[in-house]
């Protein structure tokens, strides 16, 4: 199995590998693992030949940014890349009590509260936190991590201190990741970012991101980074009861996601390959990122990504009018040749 290729993320020099490790699983995202498991899943990773990994303060409460630089100590730091996330601060809780799997949806401690602050001071306050949990002296990529709710602070403040800090070499491209396309669109259009990372809104299921903000990505050649690939789950095993975007998956979308993995595996691949390969139909789309917690996640992540997905597989889902038409879809060179 060769190693995931490597992409530019934007203009700014920093490459990633089209096949990425997200990092919110080994935050004990919903449930907890060890160290242990954390740093095993990370070494899979890296054997699998990833070399991009996406982490943030918000995932465990800074346990993801601890684990992720515990892993990758002593690793030639030019090899790989790092990209994290400012926009909530985390700040000592008064007093420990419970745990964070309420508010935050992660199954660590209460040690601290999140505070949304996207000043130019959060930004850097955070960054400097995120560089110490990390144990690293500086991280390739920033984030602005879902500024649905405070889009003034994070144009008028936020964005403007990213693109000091990248003038400054602090960090090597910068931009915004959010579960949404509108926004993302307007900062590739008004700022100057390298990237952003749209979860969820490009997928077999979702389409929203090639409305305006995959057109915008091209012209301004920023580059985007597609999460949620699998929409919480049902891209990746349609069974009933499968989630689509946190919650059940409603039947219409149940029963396309099914149809869609008939057609995979007529064709002889799985609905999971086609989940993975489908962004790269988009010349704007540079890396998928998967979240991953155990190894046999790494392994059937490198698997599926590094599977053809037949050319017949797309021309029957456009027949079928599962894919419209309009939809661009990889060619067999995963995206340089698009049909």
């Amino acid at each position: 199995m060769s190693a995931p290729a490597r992409r530019p993320l934007g203009p700014g020099g920093v490459e990633v590998t089209e096949l990425s490790f997200g990092a919110a699983g080994i935050g004990n995202l919903y449930s907890p693992i060890t160290d242990g498991q954390a740093a095993t899943a990370l070494d899979h990773a890296w054997n699998a030949g990833i070399r991009y990994f996406d982490t943030a303060p918000h995932y465990g409460l800074g346990l993801s940014e601890r684990r992720l630089g515990e892993a990758l100590r002593g690793r030639d730091r030019s090899s790989y890349v790092i990209s994290t996330k400012v926009g909530r601060i985390l700040e000592p809780a008064d007093e420990v009590s419970g745990d964070d799997l309420a508010d935050g949806g992660f199954a660590v401690p209460r040690t601290h509260r999140r505070v949304w602050d996207f000043s130019a001071d959060g930004v850097r306050r955070s960054i400097e936190s995120s560089l110490t949990r990390l144990g690293v002296d500086r991280v390739d990529v920033v984030f602005l991590h879902d500024p649905d709710n405070h889009a003034e602070e994070a144009f008028r403040e936020g964005y403007p201190a990213l693109e000091k800090l990248r003038s400054e070499g602090v960090v090597g491209a910068i931009g915004a990741g959010m579960n949404q396309a509108e926004m993302l669109t307007r900062f590739i259009r008004d700022t100057d970012v390298d990237a952003v990372l749209c979860a969820g809104r490009y997928t077999l299921l979702d389409h929203q991101a090639l409305t305006e903000l995959l057109p915008a990505a091209s012209e301004r050649g920023a580059s985007i980074v597609i999460g949620g690939v699998f929409n919480s789950g049902l891209l990746a095993d349609p069974k009933p009861g499968a989630r689509f975007d946190y919650t059940e998956a409603p039947p219409d979308l149940l029963a396309r996601a099914r149809a869609l993995r008939t057609v995979a595996e007529r064709h002889g691949t799985t609905l999971r390959a086609a989940a993975l390969a489908f962004p790269f139909g988009h010349p704007a789309v540079a890396s998928v990122l998967v979240g991953i917690h155990a190894p046999e996640q790494v392994t059937d992540a490198a698997a599926q990504f590094a599977a053809e997905v037949p050319a017949a597989f797309w021309q029957e889902v456009r027949e079928t009018g599962l894919l419209p038409p309009e939809v661009p879809v990889p060619g067999p060179a995963r995206g340089k040749d698009r049909l």
